[in-house]
Parts: structure tokens; sequence; C-alpha cells
């Protein structure tokens, strides 16, 4: 793997340096900073030409921030020669803003692709987006990867029994997600159903499925941003009669006043994975940080060896059919 070099932005260095020791290599030298007007600044301190370059830098906040620094990264390895530029992308900032959902407002996802494609980036690794089509947006090939096997190993580990155990989604829109947990935890299919008044403000009106009465329930989401969504989900389950609510995403972006809401939340356990590190302030007692640096290592080892990734995500025996 001589060839391979591996880069990490200042986005999350801890998820790089995990995933350089997952694979036994060094985590390439970097000089990043700002000029005294505020510009990035940039300079890759190791040989790159000829190399397989893998950029490590998820736009999670200060997304324009992050953005910026991947794409001057990007430029900086293209103009050294490298031969093949990966952006890895753990999390895609601005992936919500993927269609027009009314007049004269812009689909910035499609924007950001065009730029990590025009700054010179050959292929993008990313994880759980916030909607599947963005991967159409990019002119590159993109390897997305799903944080699910990593949640359902934590809560197998649980060892719950299965003939307590609900999986309820969130919203119409998670059921697919919902499904793929429920066949590898076990366990009934639940739906909640949510009702989006506006952009900011949506409503859980009932249950369909179950029941959740007396059951331990869990539900999970590709990112937990105000946590407003999904809290309102588990409030309508624990009204419900659910014995025990744990919940599950990959992106733990954790702003506006998801702390505030977390903590008052009659729930058990919230899991998400370190694609966006989690500062100090923001660490609870019901919240647990699952690690994707092993994950994305084997992607990154398999990207490289020319190999395939679905087999990463080959469906595994459900508890259902034992």
């Amino acid at each position: 793997m001589c060839e391979l070099k591996i880069f990490s932005g200042r986005a999350n260095p801890k998820l790089a340096s995990d995933i350089c020791e997952s694979l036994h290599l060094e985590l390439g030298s970097i000089t990043l900073g700002k000029f005294p007007d505020g510009e990035n600044y940039c300079k890759i301190d190791d040989d790159v030409r000829g190399r397989d370059v893998f950029l490590i830098q998820p736009t999670c906040p200060p997304v324009n921030d992050n953005l910026m620094e991947l794409l001057i990264m990007i430029d900086s390895c293209k103009r050294a020669s490298a031969s093949r530029i990966t952006a890895v992308v753990p999390y895609y900032g601005y992936a919500r803003q993927d269609r027009k959902d009314e007049g004269r407002v812009p689909i910035t996802a499609k924007l950001v692709a065009n730029m990590i494609t025009r700054a010179g980036a050959d292929r993008v690794l990313t994880m759980d987006l916030h909607a599947p089509q963005i991967q159409g947006f990019f002119d590159v090939p993109v390897d997305h990867l799903y944080a699910a096997p990593v949640l359902n190993a934590h809560f197998l580990a649980k060892g719950y029994d299965i003939e307590d155990i609900v999986v309820v989604s969130p919203d119409e829109g998670s059921i697919k997600r919902a499904i793929g947990h429920s066949k590898r935890l076990g366990g009934r299919l639940a739906i909640v159903d949510k009702r989006r008044d506006n952009s900011m403000i949506t409503v859980q009106k009932n249950i369909i499925g179950g029941p959740v009465e007396g059951k331990i329930c869990f539900m999970f989401d590709d990112m937990i941003s105000t946590a407003g969504s999904i809290l309102g989900a588990a409030d309508l389950v624990r009204k419900a009669g659910a014995k025990e609510i744990h919940l599950g995403a990959t992106h733990g972006v954790l702003c506006g006043k998801a702390i505030e809401n977390i903590s008052q939340a009659d729930i058990n356990s919230i899991c998400v994975t370190n694609t966006i590190p989690l500062p100090p302030e923001k660490h609870l007692a019901c919240i647990e940080v699952l690690s994707v640096a092993g994950l994305l290592a084997e992607a990154i080892r398999r990207i490289h060896h020319h190999q395939s990734l679905s087999e990463m995500f080959r469906p595994p025996e459900s508890p259902n059919d034992k």
C-alpha cells in the first residue's frame, strides 16, 4: 500500500487518525491554516506525485469553512500531480437542499457536487446521504456507505429478546431504513405518521403497525439535527406504552436546541457515529458515539485495490428466519 496516501482536513482529524490506525498507515503531513484576512491556506507536506490520495473531510459545521478547506486540499493535490484523488466526505453538508420545493430556491446539494468535481476529485466516498439520489449529482464515481452494520451490532450486543423488539420508522420517508434494521434486529415494524406543517415544524399523528405497548422500540434516522422530529415520534411511541426507546443515527449534527431537547426527552439512549466530532459540551449521559473508522478504512482499502464495496453490505440472515 506504498502508493496510498491519506490526509485529513481540520473537520475531524480524530476520525482520520483512527482510519489510518486501522490500515496501519501514517497520516499524511499537511499544513492548514488561515491568512490574516481569513482566507484558507493549505500546503501538502508529503510527496503525492503519482499517488492514490484520500482526503478525509466531513463538511459538518462550520460547513462553509470545512467545504472550502476540502476544495483547496483537492486543488493542492491535483496541482501536485496526484494520480487519483478521492474525497472522503463521511457527512455531506447541504444534503437537505436536494430539490426545488418552491420557486426561486437553489439545489445546493448539486452545486456542492459540482464544486467538488470541478476542484479535481476523481471519486467521492461518503456515508448515509440524506437523499440517495445525490449520488447522481456527481459526474464522478460515488461510493455510498451505510452505518447500519455498526448501529445494528451495537444493539444486537445488548441481547434483547426478539419478541420484545419493535423497529419504529419515525416517518414515512424512513420506512425502507426501518425495514433494513428490522431484518437484522428482528421484531415487528411500526411507522409514525408524520405531517409537515412547514420546512421547520413537523407534527406526529398516529402509529401504524406494532403494537409498541410494553415493547423495546428502536428508531433510526440518517441524522439528528435539532432532534425535534425524531423526539416527537419518540414521545408519541412513549405515550403509546413503549417500555424502552433507543434512537440511532449516523450523523449527530445536534445543532440549535438539540442538546436541550434531548436532555428533556423521555428516552433511554441515543447512538450516533463519529462521522461528525461531538464536542465536550454536547456529551450527555444518554448519548453514545460509535466508530465507523473501521468501515471507512475497509472501503478505502478496497477502493485502492479496485475491489468491490458491495461485498461489505451483503444482507445478513434475519433473526426472524431462525
